[in-house]
């Protein structure tokens, strides 16, 4: 009998794991395809590999602007993926020995709830069954797979998904993305370094989801600049062959094609998992949770992309240890004003806290400020001849910061110290007493917040 079985070994789940293994709990965790999950293995970490070749290439070609001359500076897919794949192993088994020094018990085999027992709950896996006091079901997601037309036929081969991406051998020729999220936009930065003439599809009349429609417009432009060709609020509605079949105002046009990326989200895996099983409420597919991160069912608890509140690694972390210090009795609760978010590209993009639209939206009445980014001499001395911005949202009564949000290279790195400032609810007043390191990005929030009246 163990104290806890987790099911799913991506972010939530083997850093769940990992806190309940060092607070003393016996602990069996349940991965049916690689420890790490998808953003180790398939999403975040082997994509930003991908990206620092593209930055390192880039760099190398643009040498001049530095006093730094190079001569027949080729990128080589082949070694880029072979880095990607080092990468990704190195990490994991860094979580691997986690996990061993935790003493959490690993079984790589697919698991599923078959019911309840006096003591808890009963799992099973690879015909074995397994007991335990509480479940965390932290299953993850897998990437939506639209009922387009010729799609599905073809998909792991002309047609990819985030996995896929990752391996091309060659760089293809005509790379469309449909969907202009966050890993959409990520491979386009990344594929049109590289040499593919890239086109985003995309529905909605703006790119980057609910990204701060100023800062999208900017990163938007920067794409272009790249040759990256976007077309917004068009529909796929055929895969076919060397091309992809859209309509846009109610006219038809085809995209040349020799690889499609799917990049329109993704679902919670939460499917024959046997949650039905013990009566866990669902709804379209995401399990229900409260802000201490448990179901419906007592002793259940649930984190991650399967809870589909926000997919991102990060909050999986956070949703996780608050589930573990639920279990031990702990005062914890979860919250999603100050989660920062990034788009890796280049320039990066990175925010936390309210948008502008978002503030509106909810009546909040609010004051913004903006920045160029030379107004950083770290900035200035590292992107020649670039910008970017920054803008901060403050409560207009209470004076307390509401939203950061930035677009330029070093913006990744500075964005936590934003999304503090929210989470402790500083005021104006009380940011500006804050001593930034000099020379860094990050001071342009520092130079930023300094634009308003206490």
């Amino acid at each position: 009998m163990y104290d806890l079985i987790i099911i799913g070994g991506g972010p939530a789940g083997y850093l769940a794991a990992e806190r309940a293994g060092h607070a003393g709990m016996a602990v069996c965790l349940f991965e049916k395809n690689a420890i790490g999950g998808v953003c180790l293995n398939e999403g975040c970490i082997p994509s930003k590999a991908l990206l620092n070749s593209a930055k390192v290439y880039e760099h190398a070609k643009d040498g001049k602007k530095y006093g730094v001359l190079a001569e027949n500076v080729l990128l080589d897919q082949k070694a880029v993926v072979q880095r990607r794949g080092k990468v990704v192993r190195t990490l994991v088994a860094g979580v691997s020995s986690s996990l061993k020094g935790a003493g959490v018990a690993v079984v790589k085999e697919k698991a599923v709830v078959k019911g309840r027992t006096d003591g808890g709950f009963q799992v099973t896996a690879a015909g074995q069954d397994y007991e335990a006091k509480r479940l965390l079901i932290a299953a993850g997601s897998v990437a939506v797979v639209p009922p387009i037309p010729g799609v599905r036929e073809n998909l792991g081969n002309f047609v990819l998904t985030n996995r896929e991406v990752l391996e091309l051998p060659e760089i293809p020729k005509d790379f469309v993305i449909v969907g202009g999220g966050v890993i959409g936009l990520e491979m386009a930065a990344y594929y049109a370094v590289a040499g593919s003439r890239v086109t985003v599809v995309e529905m909605l009349d703006h790119i980057a989801g609910t990204t701060d429609r100023e800062i999208s417009s900017m990163l938007q432009k920067e794409y272009r600049k790249k040759g990256v060709e976007f077309k917004l609020s068009t529909k796929v509605v055929a895969v076919e062959p060397g091309k992809v079949v859209c309509e846009a105002e109610g006219k038809t046009l085809e995209v040349p094609a020799d690889k499609v990326l799917l990049s329109i989200g993704r679902r919670a895996a939460t499917e024959d998992i046997g949650l039905e099983n013990i009566g866990v409420a669902m709804e379209r597919g995401v399990i229900l949770t409260d802000d201490k991160c448990r179901t419906n069912v007592e002793n259940v608890y649930a984190a991650g992309d399967c809870i589909g509140k926000v997919m991102l690694a990060h909050t999986a972390y956070r949703e996780a240890e608050v589930a573990v210090n639920a279990m031990l009795g702990k005062r914890d609760r979860m919250r999603y004003n100050a989660n920062p978010s990034v788009i890796y590209t280049h320039p990066e993009v990175a925010c936390v806290g309210m948008t502008e639209e978002e503030a509106r939206a909810a009546g909040v009445d609010f004051e913004v400020k903006k920045l160029s980014m030379r107004f950083s001499g770290r900035f200035i001395a590292e992107n020649e001849g670039a910008d970017g911005l920054c803008k901060v949202l403050i409560h207009k009564k209470h004076r307390n910061v509401l939203g950061v949000h930035m677009i330029g290279n070093g913006s990744s790195e500075a964005v936590w110290g934003a999304a503090l400032m929210i989470e402790q609810e500083l005021r104006v007043k009380d940011a500006k007493e804050i001593i930034f390191p000099h020379p860094t990005v990050s001071e342009i929030i520092r130079e930023t917040i300094w634009e308003f009246d206490d």
